[in-house]
C-alpha cells in the first residue's frame, strides 16, 4: 500500500482508515442533504446508488439497509444514518 511513502504520509494514510467510519458517516449525511433538495430522478437515482454503496462500508444491519434502500426514504436513511452516528450504538 504504502512503501515508498514518508514517515508523515503513513500517519496520514493510517489517521484515514482509523476515521474512515466518521467520513462515511459524514459523507452519508451529505449525501442525505442532497435527496431532500433534490429535484430530477435522475441525480436521486444516482444519489441513492451512492448511499447504497456508502451504507456497505458502515455496520448497519443488511436487512434494515435493504429496506431503507427499496423504499427509499430519506427519513428512514436519516434515522439509520442517525442512530450509527451514535458512539456504541452501531449494530441496529
Amino acid at each position: 500500500m504504502a512503501r515508498d511513502s514518508s514517515a508523515h504520509q503513513k500517519k496520514i494514510i493510517q489517521r484515514y482508515y482509523e476515521h474512515q467510519d466518521t467520513i462515511v458517516l459524514t459523507r452519508l449525511n451529505e449525501m442525505i442533504s442532497d435527496l431532500y433538495l433534490c429535484e430530477s430522478e435522475k441525480k436521486a437515482a444516482t444519489l441513492w446508488k451512492r448511499v447504497g454503496e456508502a451504507l456497505a462500508k458502515t455496520e448497519a444491519n443488511p436487512v434494515r439497509v435493504k429496506v431503507v434502500m427499496q423504499k427509499k426514504d430519506v427519513t428512514a436513511l436519516a434515522q439509520l444514518v442517525s442512530e450509527l452516528t451514535v458512539p456504541g450504538n452501531k449494530k441496529k
